[in-house]
């Protein structure tokens, strides 16, 4: 029996739930599970729904519209598994460890293909039988390289885009190609410390907490909804290697689980922030 996965954005209003589940039973659905969310401030509702049941998208879809808010924004997606490309640079602990996730049946996605400017991870992506493409960025404008990943991408039409661990600043072009589709992870929680070498940075500082941040890319650096964050203590015995060490640890598991999230349908996004459901 196929399963979908009902996502409900409007404004909270007296009944919502039990006008969405009367539509759901009178079309014999079973409700597999179900969240809901109200902001306080915004009043806005949010509510993720898994279905399951011989569904008429398009009669089901009609019914929700009619009894719900008019600014309502309504979405079925039917359960299956999401396309994605990934963008890469020379670092390959995030990427190996999507990788793996992949090929061990742990990440509910088709890995397409993965792109990168270096050649450094074209013999590990081989190994998992993965198109691997090296696009060049040397001796070329910015807007023409970023023109030929573009290209690529769209040539395998992903409905997610991950960036692990790709040192190449987007611009606006890109972003405005693939609205909500690309998913960044970076080192949030040493904001202070940029450049080719932050763990070391924050070694000298002396930091206490190392942590990363995985988010929606937007027009303003590193400043999209964050979708997912995590942190790990350290301390005067840590090295710099240490850190990071630890702080490459940590973006591991806070992309996986940030993916994962946009792989099950699970984010709302609003302002700039999310509601995870």
């Amino acid at each position: 029996m196929k399963e979908y996965i009902l996502l409900i954005d409007t404004y909270d209003s007296t009944g919502l739930v039990y006008n969405v589940s009367k539509i759901l039973f009178a079309n014999h659905l079973n409700i597999e599970q179900n969240a809901e969310f109200v902001d306080k401030d915004t009043n806005k509702f949010f509510m993720r729904t898994v279905i399951s049941g011989d569904v008429n998208c398009d009669l089901l879809l009609k019914e929700l519209k009619e009894a719900l808010p008019k600014e309502s924004t309504i979405k079925l997606n039917q359960k299956s598994k999401k396309d994605i490309v990934i963008l890469a640079t020379k670092e390959s602990h995030v990427l190996g460890d999507l990788l793996i996730r992949y090929i061990d049946g742990e990440l509910d996605a088709n890995i397409k293909a993965v792109i990168a400017n270096h050649d450094y991870l074209k013999d590990l992506v081989e190994k998992f039988d993965i198109p691997f493409y090296c696009i060049s960025a040397e001796n070329m404008e910015r807007e023409a390289h970023e023109d030929l990943i573009i290209e690529k991408i769209q040539e395998y039409n992903p409905e997610l885009i991950v960036l692990a661990k790709y040192m190449r600043i987007l611009t606006p072009k890109f972003v405005k190609a693939f609205p909500k589709k690309v998913l960044n992870i970076h080192h949030s929680f040493l904001p202070a410390f940029i450049g080719a070498n932050p763990y070391k940075q924050a070694h000298h500082r002396g930091v206490k907490i190392i942590g990363a941040t995985a988010h929606y890319v937007t027009d303003d650096l590193d400043e999209g909804p964050i979708i997912f964050q995590d942190v790990v203590n350290v301390d005067h015995t840590y090295s710099w290697q240490d850190m990071r060490r630890a702080g490459r640890n940590v973006e591991k598991v806070v992309l996986s689980n940030a993916l994962q999230y946009l792989l099950e349908d699970r984010v709302f996004v609003y302002e700039n922030k999310t509601v995870i459901l």
